[in-house]
């Protein structure tokens, strides 16, 4: 009979390891075409947004304005390529049987090396070190055409090609350095933890995460960038001023030569308990911003009209300025940003184990990806972290951006009630030129991606202040 069969029965008809395998798919590519919608129509924002919008005319001049918008719109370009990319290589992986492949490569490697099957740890951690150097190899050409094309073009990139290989190499060999031995005792722990191994397990990388907090601004951060302890003088004074003022426990002070890698600008602060550090970018500081050095050395003997070029340049932001941002920063800390974000951060990583303890035991989980005769542990953490939990990931990542614009807001007011609205205010607009944000946005893309709120909230919020 040529009856028509309903998508719904043949889907009943599937087994449960077909239905796991193109649920995980579609949901991917639902969420890549989300994402793709949004970004086109925040490109659509770049290419008709070509004048100043009124309200703008106060903070960004035209020709800053312009350039922004050809970043933004490069990198907008970009991301879409990459994006596109990553999503039909992640669609290949899974339809041509990646990770069965890679499994039993690694099982091989391991055997060669006169570790049987029965050493599932040792293969995990050759499956693990494969896998993040596929990666970094197919992500390397992407990672080179974004530091040495756009961020180039657009005058952001301060890296020579063999500075960035030898970056490349190192990063991948601490990563490594951390990942495996980590990886490894992760493992260890689920294999003997008994029937409470989701507790031990969730101890444990609590215990990593915070160890990593601590030794990475120490001993790791250094590997990359220079580190120097900021000059005394009427900067590293007015901060110790600030920090004494609201309780921060602050120990030292930091310069980071950012401007080695690029001359985007930052600030932050680290540490735990009564031991914090404040690390500013060099690019952040008028003073110390190589590219004002630069400057500085050929100012002798011009004429009027190169200086104005020249004072269009200048980077960073004035003393108080940098007061202001820190201000800020400090905001976070004294209004429990940081111990909420870590707490929220470690109750879903607990969901997230006791959920994987109720579901490891499923075969046709394993099944699914292609493996029926074993259930590596690993593989049944890349399973259920990557692809199970993937709409709960997306849901609680919303969340937390709705959140994280919420505390943005909040230590805004903080720097504010500091005194310093006039100071953050024109802080914002130098940092968003220095790094040429563009300050038009589709709401929707906004509301989905924007960790920070929009440049004009922010300064509508502090201008709201300067009235009063």
């Amino acid at each position: 009979s040529g009856a028509m069969v309903l998508p719904g029965e043949v889907w009943a008809e599937l087994p449960a390891e077909k239905r796991i395998f193109c649920s995980v798919l579609l949901f991917s590519w639902a969420v890549y075409l989300w994402e793709a919608f949004l970004a086109h129509r925040q490109r659509r924002v770049y290419r008709t947004t070509t004048c100043v919008p009124q309200e703008l005319g106060q903070i960004m001049d035209p020709e800053t304005f312009e350039k922004s918008r050809l970043y933004q719109l490069d990198k907008s370009t970009f991301s879409f390529w990459s994006g596109l990319y990553s999503e039909v290589e992640g669609t290949m992986i899974l339809l041509c049987g990646g990770i069965p492949f890679l499994w039993n490569l690694s099982g091989q490697v391991s055997g060669h090396a006169g570790f049987g099957p029965e050493y599932e740890i040792v293969q995990s951690l050759v499956f693990l070190l494969l896998a993040t150097l596929f990666s970094a190899v197919t992500g390397l050409p992407w990672s080179l055409y974004n530091t040495f094309v756009i961020e180039e073009k657009h005058g952001f990139n301060q890296q020579t090609l063999g500075f960035f290989f030898k970056d490349a190499l190192k990063k991948f060999v601490v990563t490594q350095c951390i990942l495996l031995p980590v990886t490894a005792l992760l493992l260890y722990i689920i294999k003997i933890g008994g029937d409470y191994f989701f507790i031990y397990a969730w101890l444990f990388t609590l215990i990593v995460s915070l160890v990593l907090v601590t030794i990475y601004a120490d001993y790791i951060a250094p590997l990359f960038d220079k580190f120097i302890p900021l000059p005394e003088g009427e900067l590293k004074q007015q901060i110790e001023m600030m920090a004494k003022g609201i309780d921060f426990p602050l120990t030292k002070v930091y310069v980071v030569e950012g401007s080695k890698r690029s001359s985007h600008s930052n600030a932050y602060f680290y540490g735990f308990f009564k031991n914090k550090r404040i690390v500013l970018f060099d690019t952040l500081l008028e003073d110390y911003s190589a590219l004002n050095k630069e400057l500085a050395e050929g100012e002798d003997g011009e004429n009027e009209d190169t200086k104005s070029k020249t004072k269009n340049k200048k980077q960073g932001c004035k003393n108080e300025e940098v007061l202001a941002v820190l201000g800020h920063e400090l905001g976070h800390w004294k209004l429990g940003h940081t111990i909420k974000n870590i707490i929220i951060s470690q109750m879903n990583s607990f969901l997230c184990f006791f959920l994987f303890a109720v579901l490891i035991g499923r075969k046709e989980l394993f099944a699914a990806f292609g493996f029926y005769d074993t259930q590596p542990t690993l593989i049944g953490l890349m399973i259920i972290f990557q692809f199970i939990f993937s709409p709960y990931n997306e849901v609680l990542s919303f969340c937390l951006t709705v959140l994280s614009r919420r505390f943005e807001f909040q230590a805004d007011a903080f720097a504010k009630e500091l005194g310093k609205a006039q100071d953050l205010y024109s802080a914002l607009i130098k940092l968003n030129k220095d790094n040429l944000g563009f300050p038009v946005s589709d709401w929707i893309f906004s509301m989905w991606h924007y960790s920070h709120p929009p440049l004009l909230e922010r300064l509508q919020a502090l201008k709201d202040a300067k009235q009063e």
